[in-house]
């Protein structure tokens, strides 16, 4: 039986604008749907991906940002998000959605999926993973 691949899909982008956002989110739906073990990370501007309070009723898009929340339903758990990449933006990790899933192997209790890390820490996750995407 082979070991199952890691999968991490690597966000660059603003959320709006380009397709890039929403074609990653829907790629990860899709390979977390076959059970691959699947994580993402927000860098550069990709980090606006995870904003609170989101609308774009001005832009006339679809604001696809609440589907992040329901990932954890999917056994995507683990969402890292780069801290110098907030700071170099004026964001805090207060700015980001309140995103969690439930731990069945801890009685269900509800943990945080999001993970701020350091620069050197994502190089780190990045080099042990099998498969990196980036968008």
């Amino acid at each position: 039986m082979s070991e199952t691949k890691k999968f991490l899909y690597v966000n660059r982008k603003a959320p709006y604008g380009t397709i890039y956002a929403l074609e990653s989110l829907e790629v990860v739906l899709i390979g977390a749907a076959f059970e691959q073990d699947v994580s993402l990370a927000f860098l550069d501007d990709g980090v606006f991906q995870l904003t609170r309070g989101q609308d774009t009723a001005g832009i006339g898009i679809k604001n696809f940002s609440n589907t992040f929340r329901a990932l954890g339903d999917y056994d995507v758990t683990k969402l890292f998000v780069e801290r110098e990449s907030l700071d170099e933006r004026g964001l805090t990790e207060a700015d980001l959605q309140a995103i969690t899933y439930e731990d069945e192997n801890d009685d269900w209790a509800e943990k945080p999926s999001i993970r701020v890390v350091s620069r050197a820490e994502m190089a780190d996750i990045m080099a042990s993973q099998d498969v990196v995407l980036s968008f």
